[in-house]
């Protein structure tokens, strides 16, 4: 579900995120077609099997027994928007777990990085983003966190990105930004790179980055585009050779309607080379009602004809996920492309009713997205079934390296406070 609900206003629904994260003192990030995960986030980060498989993170001996773990608060306090990678590209680091939320603090929006070094089991913080950009209630909403899996420019393979939508709060008149920092010691330090975007309009926001990268070996940044007066809000790509300098400003996901939104792009690649997107489309047609959509590419940067709005995936039964869809891929024993997984805020029943999984179910299938998909507990079974910023909000699923487990970091109420647990569980 994007920031901002997409069959009403982006703002209305907002203010109905603030009051229901009030008591953790955040405010709703006002994005895409629905309620913007509050004041606090992080998305888009990637969710691979790690080849550096150990028994710790569930690529133990094909005999050895699944892991199931109770889900477990991820930090003390409250924070929206999880994100999880196993580093893949870090030498002696390999296998290690970095999970990423943004919290607030005393009006301060701050991204907030815990570490696993048992696969997941347990973490604890071991790095801070802190930016002025987003200090004294300017607002930070929905990061991502990510591994360079090859050298960009001058930062090798292995560094780590964090970028963020800042400033949605700024007062007087807000003027949004995507902001992008890295870290080179395996998240404990980070320091600013570069702007991937900023709007000149203080009406206008830019929301949800995604990295990742194409087929030329550039880094694409992915996200959602509010400044463009003929779309509430559309899908947009830029990339870089260096992470500093952005161009190709181009449209992925754009709906004729004005007031379409389709927003929240997570991206993976197939072994095949096929990329994958996953998002919602926030309409008041009840078709596309924050609705989650995949397209595929090719080669990561052109994604065909903008106007078309992709695939609605679902279930034999019918079965479909509305608001803030994520997407992983995991290896599958005997099967060269892997396997998908995908879970969505809500899932509904064929007849538009809510489903009775919904909240507790993330979906497999072994297709590249096609045909149907199949529906498996959730790691984490989220309770509160409200459609606002906290509950099962863009929750993070991390297969371990074998593909036999997920890990997952899904928030949900716990009194007043939006909290993120994780949980780890055989699929």
């Amino acid at each position: 579900m994007s920031r901002r609900t997409g069959h009403h206003h982006a703002r209305k629904v907002a203010a109905a995120a603030v009051a229901a994260v009030a008591a953790f003192g955040l405010t709703a990030c006002q994005g895409n077609g629905d309620t913007k995960a509050g004041s606090s986030t992080a998305s888009g980060s990637q969710a691979s099997g790690s080849s550096d498989a150990s028994a710790k993170s569930g690529a133990g001996d094909a005999a050895e027994a699944l892991r199931k773990t109770a889900p477990t608060p991820l930090r003390d306090g409250g924070a929206l928007y999880p994100r999880a990678i196993r580093l893949e590209h870090s030498g002696k680091d390999n296998g290690r777990v970095l999970a990423s939320t943004v919290v607030h603090d005393g009006g301060n929006g701050i991204g907030a990085v815990q570490e696993s070094t048992d696969g997941g089991a347990s973490f604890s913080q071991v790095g801070t983003i802190a930016d002025p950009k987003s200090a004294d209630g300017r607002g930070l909403c929905c990061a991502t966190l990510y591994e360079l899996p090859r050298q960009v420019g001058d930062m090798p393979a292995g560094t780590l990105l964090w970028a963020a939508s800042f400033g949605q709060d700024e007062k007087p008149a807000p003027r949004m930004s995507i902001r992008v920092f890295k870290s080179t010691d395996v998240g404990r330090h980070w320091s600013y790179l570069s702007t991937v975007a900023a709007a000149t309009d203080t009406s206008k926001g830019l929301w949800e980055p995604e990295f990742s990268i194409d087929a030329e070996g550039n880094l694409v940044c992915h996200y959602s585009d509010e400044t463009d007066p003929r779309h509430s809000q559309k899908l947009v790509a830029v990339r870089s050779r260096d992470g500093v300098s952005w161009s190709g400003l181009h449209d992925t996901v754009a709906s004729a309607p004005v007031s379409d939104r389709p927003g929240m792009a997570v991206v993976r690649k197939l072994p095949n080379g096929t990329y994958v997107m996953t998002y919602e489309i926030c309409s008041e047609d009840p078709k596309f009602a924050c609705v989650v959509h995949y397209r595929t590419s090719s080669d990561g940067w052109d994604w065909g004809d903008p106007a078309n709005l992709g695939i609605r995936p679902q279930t034999a039964d019918g079965k479909y996920f509305k608001h803030a869809p994520t997407l992983a891929w995991a290896p599958e024993a005997g099967n060269p492309q892997g396997k998908l997984l995908l879970v969505g805020q809500a899932m509904f029943n064929a007849d538009g009713s809510r489903a009775e999984g919904s909240g507790r179910t993330i979906w497999t299938n072994s297709k590249g997205g096609e045909g149907a998909w199949r529906e498996i507990p959730a790691p984490v079974p989220v309770k509160s079934d409200k459609l606002d910023s906290c509950p099962n909000y863009s929750s993070s699923l991390l297969p371990s390296a074998d593909g036999r487990e997920v890990l997952e970091i899904a928030t949900d109420y716990d009194g007043g406070v939006c909290r993120p647990y994780h949980a780890t569980d055989g699929i």
